[in-house]
Protein backbone atom coordinates (compact mmCIF):
# COMPACT_ATOMS: atom_id res chain seq x y z
CA UNK A 1 0.00 0.00 0.00
CA UNK A 2 2.86 2.56 0.58
CA UNK A 3 3.26 2.69 -2.92
CA UNK A 4 0.17 3.04 -3.83
CA UNK A 5 -0.92 6.77 -5.06
CA UNK A 6 -3.84 7.90 -3.52
CA UNK A 7 -6.15 6.97 -7.13
CA UNK A 8 -4.97 3.30 -6.69
CA UNK A 9 -5.98 3.21 -3.07
CA UNK A 10 -9.30 4.75 -3.75
CA UNK A 11 -9.97 2.67 -6.73
CA UNK A 12 -9.38 -0.69 -4.32
CA UNK A 13 -10.74 0.80 -1.51
CA UNK A 14 -14.25 1.15 -3.98
CA UNK A 15 -14.01 -2.28 -5.48
CA UNK A 16 -13.80 -3.64 -1.82
CA UNK A 17 -16.32 -1.86 -0.87
CA UNK A 18 -18.36 -3.21 -3.90
CA UNK A 19 -17.74 -6.90 -3.41
CA UNK A 20 -18.23 -7.07 0.31
CA UNK A 21 -21.59 -5.14 -0.43
CA UNK A 22 -22.43 -7.76 -3.19
CA UNK A 23 -21.88 -11.01 -0.93
CA UNK A 24 -23.85 -9.15 1.88
CA UNK A 25 -26.60 -8.97 -0.30
CA UNK A 26 -26.13 -12.27 -1.92
CA UNK A 27 -25.21 -14.81 0.78
CA UNK A 28 -26.84 -12.49 3.76
CA UNK A 29 -29.83 -11.26 2.09
CA UNK A 30 -29.24 -7.66 3.39
CA UNK A 31 -31.21 -4.74 1.34
CA UNK A 32 -28.97 -2.96 -1.10
CA UNK A 33 -28.74 0.07 1.36
CA UNK A 34 -28.05 -2.05 4.29
CA UNK A 35 -24.93 -4.25 2.21
CA UNK A 36 -23.71 -0.71 1.33
CA UNK A 37 -23.33 0.50 5.08
CA UNK A 38 -22.04 -2.61 5.90
CA UNK A 39 -19.51 -2.24 3.53
CA UNK A 40 -18.43 1.56 4.41
CA UNK A 41 -18.26 0.28 7.74
CA UNK A 42 -15.82 -2.47 7.58
CA UNK A 43 -14.05 -0.87 4.89
CA UNK A 44 -13.68 2.99 5.44
CA UNK A 45 -11.41 5.19 3.73
CA UNK A 46 -7.92 5.86 6.04
CA UNK A 47 -6.00 9.17 5.53
CA UNK A 48 -2.10 8.60 3.61
CA UNK A 49 -0.98 8.80 6.89
CA UNK A 50 -2.77 6.45 9.00
CA UNK A 51 -0.67 4.06 10.92
CA UNK A 52 -1.79 0.41 8.29
CA UNK A 53 -3.60 1.97 6.29
CA UNK A 54 -5.08 -0.78 4.17
CA UNK A 55 -4.33 -3.40 6.30
CA UNK A 56 -7.99 -4.80 6.08
CA UNK A 57 -6.54 -5.09 2.57
CA UNK A 58 -4.39 -8.42 3.90
CA UNK A 59 -7.82 -10.66 3.17
CA UNK A 60 -10.21 -10.62 0.38
CA UNK A 61 -13.76 -8.91 1.09
CA UNK A 62 -15.24 -12.56 0.60
CA UNK A 63 -13.56 -13.66 4.14
CA UNK A 64 -14.63 -10.46 6.08
CA UNK A 65 -17.94 -10.34 4.96
CA UNK A 66 -18.03 -14.27 5.82
CA UNK A 67 -16.73 -13.33 9.28
CA UNK A 68 -19.48 -10.62 9.93
CA UNK A 69 -22.46 -13.06 8.21
CA UNK A 70 -21.09 -16.30 10.68
CA UNK A 71 -18.50 -15.67 12.94
CA UNK A 72 -15.11 -16.40 13.15
CA UNK A 73 -13.92 -20.44 11.99
CA UNK A 74 -17.26 -19.93 9.78
CA UNK A 75 -15.22 -22.47 7.72
CA UNK A 76 -15.99 -24.83 9.91
CA UNK A 77 -19.94 -24.63 9.84
CA UNK A 78 -19.63 -23.63 6.20
CA UNK A 79 -16.73 -25.32 4.89
CA UNK A 80 -18.33 -24.47 0.96
CA UNK A 81 -18.13 -21.45 1.76
CA UNK A 82 -14.16 -21.23 2.54
CA UNK A 83 -13.41 -20.56 -1.14
CA UNK A 84 -15.22 -17.41 -2.95
CA UNK A 85 -17.79 -18.62 -5.24
CA UNK A 86 -17.99 -18.49 -9.17
CA UNK A 87 -20.11 -15.36 -9.00
CA UNK A 88 -18.06 -13.71 -6.70
CA UNK A 89 -14.53 -13.97 -8.73
CA UNK A 90 -16.78 -13.04 -11.67
CA UNK A 91 -16.97 -9.30 -10.08
CA UNK A 92 -14.38 -8.18 -12.01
Amino acid sequence: MADWSEEEYAEYLQAERRRFAWVMRRYGGLPPAQAEAAALDCYPYEASDAPFRGLVFHDEAWHWAMLTLHGAHYWREHPELLDPSPEYEALD
